[in-house]
C-alpha cells in the first residue's frame, strides 16, 4: 500500500473505532463523544495498540503518515482554541464582577495551590519534569493543570444537561470564562523564555496594536468577510506567538479573544465548532495519543494520574463551597457548580500537549495529565445529575452581588 492508502486506513481508524463504541456501548451518560474519542487516542498510541501489535502499529502509524496526521491535527487545535477564545463572554462577567470574580478566584487559586503542593512532592522522583524545565516551571505548570476547567467541553455537557441557558449556567460560564484568561496568561509566564523576552515584548506589543486596528476592521467589514479575516487574524497571531517562544496555541487563544462572538450569526458559529469537533478534533485526539509514554512505568503513571486528580478535584470543590459560603448562595449549588467546573477533557489536553512540547514536563507526565483530564470529565454527568435532581428549584436564583 502507498502512503495515500495507508493514511486513509488511518483515518477509517480515527473515525469509525470511537463512533462504534459511543454508539454501540451507549456511553453518552458517562462519557460524550469526545471522551470516546480520547481515550481511543490514547488506547491506539504506542503505550497501548503500539505494545500489543507492533508490527500493525508500525504498518499503519509511518513517519509520513503520522505527519500528515499531525499536520491537520495543528490546524484544528489552532480553530478549536480561537472559538474556546471567542466564546469568553468578558462583557458579562465585568457586569457581575464581585461575584464572577470571587468564584472565579477561589475556583482557580485553591485547585492550583493544591496542585502544586502534588507537583512539589513529584520532584525527587525521576522521569517526571521535562529536561527543559526549571522546578517553579514544573511545578506552577502542574498546579495549572489542576486548575483546568474546558470551557467548550462544559458547554457541551450543559446543554444536554438542560442548564445551559439558566441563569447558573449563564454564572458557571462566566467563572469558566475568567478562568480561561488566567490559565493562559500563567502558561505564558511558564513559557517565558528570557532568552528570547526582546521577541516576546515585541509579540505582545505587536498584538496589542494590530488587535485594535483587527478590531475596527472587523466592525466595518460585512460578515461574510469576517469569517476570512478571522482565519487570517488566527495564522497570523499563531506564527507570531510561536516565532518569539511562546506556543502557537497560545496565540490562537490570543486570537480569539479579541474577536466579538456578536459579530458572527450565533447559530453559524455554533455549527463551526460542532464541525471542527466532528471533522477535525479526532485527528488530534489521535495525535495526542500517539504521545503517550509510559516507559516510567504503568503502574507508576496511573498512580500520578490519581494524585493529580485527588488534587485537582478537592482543590476545586473546596474553593467552590468556600464561594458559595461567602455569597451566600443556595444549599447543593456550590457542590454542582464544583464539580461542573472540574470538566476539563480537551483544554488539559491541549495544555498538556504545549508543557510537553515546550520541554517542561515529560511524556510519563503528559500522560498522567491526560489520564486525569479523562476521568475528571467522565465523573462530571454521573455525579451532577442525580444532584440537579434536587436542585431544579433553585436555578433561576441569583447569588448576592
Amino acid at each position: 500500500m502507498n502512503t495515500t492508502e495507508i493514511y486513509l486506513v488511518a483515518m477509517l481508524i480515527i473515525l469509525s473505532v470511537p463512533y462504534l463504541v459511543w454508539r454501540l456501548g451507549r456511553t453518552e451518560y458517562f462519557a460524550p463523544l469526545v471522551v470516546v474519542q480520547i481515550v481511543a487516542g490514547v488506547l491506539l498510541g504506542p503505550g497501548v495498540l503500539g505494545a500489543a501489535f507492533p508490527e500493525y502499529y508500525q504498518f499503519v502509524f509511518t513517519p509520513s503518515v503520522v505527519q500528515s496526521l499531525n499536520g491537520v491535527a495543528w490546524w484544528a487545535v489552532s480553530l478549536f482554541v480561537m472559538l474556546a477564545g471567542v466564546e469568553l463572554d468578558l462583557k458579562s462577567a465585568w457586569r457581575e464582577r464581585r461575584e464572577s470574580g470571587l468564584t472565579a478566584g477561589l475556583a482557580l487559586f485553591t485547585p492550583l495551590i493544591f496542585g502544586c503542593l502534588a507537583a512539589v512532592a513529584l520532584l525527587p522522583f525521576e522521569g517526571w519534569i521535562g529536561p527543559k524545565a526549571q522546578d517553579w516551571q514544573f511545578v506552577l505548570g502542574l498546579g495549572m493543570g489542576c486548575a483546568v476547567t474546558a470551557l467548550p467541553i462544559l458547554v457541551l455537557l450543559m446543554e444536554k444537561m438542560g442548564i445551559l441557558g439558566t441563569p447558573l449556567g449563564q454564572r458557571i460560564l462566566r467563572y469558566a470564562s475568567l478562568d480561561d484568561i488566567a490559565i493562559w496568561s500563567v502558561l505564558a509566564i511558564v513559557l517565558l523564555d528570557w532568552q528570547r523576552v526582546g521577541k516576546q515584548a515585541a509579540f505582545v506589543l505587536a498584538f496589542v496594536v494590530l488587535g485594535l486596528l483587527f478590531r475596527r476592521l472587523m466592525q466595518r467589514v460585512p460578515e461574510s468577510d469576517r469569517w476570512y479575516l478571522a482565519l487570517i487574524w488566527l495564522v497570523l497571531c499563531a506564527l507570531g506567538a510561536d516565532w518569539c517562544g511562546l506556543h502557537y496555541m497560545v496565540g490562537a487563544f490570543l486570537a480569539g479573544v479579541v474577536i466579538d462572538a456578536d459579530w458572527f450569526d450565533r447559530e453559524q458559529l455554533d455549527a463551526l465548532r460542532r464541525m471542527v469537533l466532528l471533522v477535525l478534533m479526532p485527528v488530534f485526539f489521535l495525535s495526542t495519543g500517539l504521545r503517550t509514554n509510559w516507559d516510567v512505568g504503568g503502574v507508576a503513571v496511573f498512580l500520578v494520574a490519581g494524585w493529580l486528580l485527588l488534587a485537582a478535584l478537592s482543590g476545586k470543590l473546596l474553593g467552590i463551597r468556600m464561594a458559595g459560603r461567602l455569597l451566600g448562595w443556595p444549599p447543593g449549588q456550590a457542590s454542582v457548580v464544583g464539580w461542573l467546573l472540574q470538566t476539563k477533557a480537551l483544554i488539559e489536553i491541549i495544555f498538556a500537549n504545549i508543557l510537553l512540547d515546550k520541554g517542561v514536563i515529560t511524556g510519563a507526565t503528559f500522560t498522567a495529565l491526560l489520564l486525569m483530564a479523562v476521568t475528571s470529565t467522565m465523573l462530571t454527568v454521573p455525579v451532577v445529575n442525580p444532584k440537579l435532581k434536587g436542585l431544579r428549584g433553585t436555578l433561576l436564583e441569583r447569588p448576592q452581588s
